[in-house]
């Protein structure tokens, strides 16, 4: 009897979330900071009044797995009444997968940045989309560097393929083009023939639509092969773990483009790596545009429960287009279910990115 009342006080005490990030595969290598930055969000609102007057719970669901497994376990958390939402960062092939199984029921915050609107009943994309990060990146990239032609290089699945599409028709008849489109399996280590058909090409850089360790990979390639003298690369995946992964010798003529870097350049971006490395030490897995975006999921919660009053997926229709909040990627609005934001484009100089310009606002 007091295991059972134990357990009832708990669930409305409580709300559980299913954290859906990578922990093995290609894009494990942001796991680390996923973690770490979801925890560090959970420990923040804990430290307060939670969510609804309920403390946060994380259910950690490994993100990098095969998208219908993935799927499946989200899928048995929901039914059984075992997660009251689900946040976190994971590729768009898993995002489909799970909406396929349980869209609609619960309210879905997404981190990772996309290739476009979902309209699933209660999800809501926070991260990044090419009309706001590849194409200005793209834009900027040819007034100040000359390169207009560009060769797009992915993994084989939903968001780069829509991605690469989305670019070459945007920048069709313009003085930017897309000359080629190469796609390659999630897990691709050998990317010999595909630098091959780069040196024969009349291309001025890559458009790298690679996730974690295969960008790696293409990148200590590239740089070993000798075409950093003559093409840049562009990404909007490529962040601090790659970086640090591929060592300082691969990244020369490297851009990326995100709404967050580590030593973001706005006050809110500052305070929340002052509590991340208070929180976690100096040897703390890097904090990057994939751990602030699981940050940023976890605290949007918040704000969604705030303004609707409920996590139910009806309730939180109530989020009208317009409305904006501050984070720590500086001013965020909504736009129908999209989160506009600031992007920014930086360089890799070493091991590390510095920010060369703001190319989108928030609008």
């Amino acid at each position: 009897m007091t295991t059972e009342s134990s357990r009832a006080t708990h669930r409305r005490t409580t709300l559980p979330i299913a954290f859906v990030v990578p922990l093995q595969g290609p894009t494990g290598i942001y796991g680390p900071s996923c973690l770490a930055a979801g925890q560090l969000a959970v420990e923040q609102l804990n430290a307060g009044r939670g969510i609804l007057g309920r403390q946060v719970e994380l259910t950690i669901v490994d993100g990098g797995r095969d998208p219908e497994i993935v799927a499946a376990e989200v899928e048995r958390l929901v039914v059984g009444g075992h997660v009251e939402a689900v946040a976190g960062w994971h590729i768009s092939a898993v995002r489909q997968a799970i909406t396929r199984k349980i869209g609609g029921r619960v309210v879905y915050a997404y981190a990772a940045m996309h290739e476009g609107r979902d309209d699933t009943p209660g999800v809501f994309m926070l991260g990044e989309r090419p009309i706001n990060q590849l194409l200005p990146a793209a834009h900027w990239m040819r007034e100040q560097l000359g390169a207009g032609r560009w060769a797009v290089i992915g993994n084989d699945y939903v968001f780069p393929r829509v991605t690469g599409a989305t670019a070459r028709l945007a920048l069709d008849g313009g003085p930017s083009s897309i000359v080629s489109e190469t796609y390659v399996p999630l897990g691709t280590r050998d990317f010999r023939s595909v630098l091959r058909e780069l040196e024969g090409g009349a291309v001025d850089g890559v458009m790298m639509l690679l996730m974690g360790q295969d960008a790696v990979h293409f990148n200590r390639q590239f740089a070993r092969s000798g075409l950093d003298d003559r093409l840049v690369r562009l990404s909007p995946a490529v962040e601090e773990n790659t970086l640090l992964a591929g060592g300082a010798d691969s990244h020369r003529g490297l851009f990326a483009a995100a709404a967050y870097f580590d030593g973001h350049p706005t006050a809110a971006g500052s305070n929340l790596a002052s509590a991340y490395y208070a929180r976690f030490g100096a040897w703390a897995p890097v904090l990057n545009a994939v751990g602030e975006s699981c940050y940023e999921a976890i605290h949007f919660l918040e704000r969604v429960a705030d303004v609707c009053g409920s996590l139910d997926v009806t309730a939180v229709e109530a989020m009208q287009t317009g409305h904006a909040y501050a984070s720590p990627r500086g001013l965020l609005r909504l736009d129908g279910n999209l989160v506009d934001q600031d992007v920014y484009l930086a360089e890799a100089v070493g091991m590390e990115f510095e920010v060369r310009e703001r190319i989108a606002r928030a609008t």
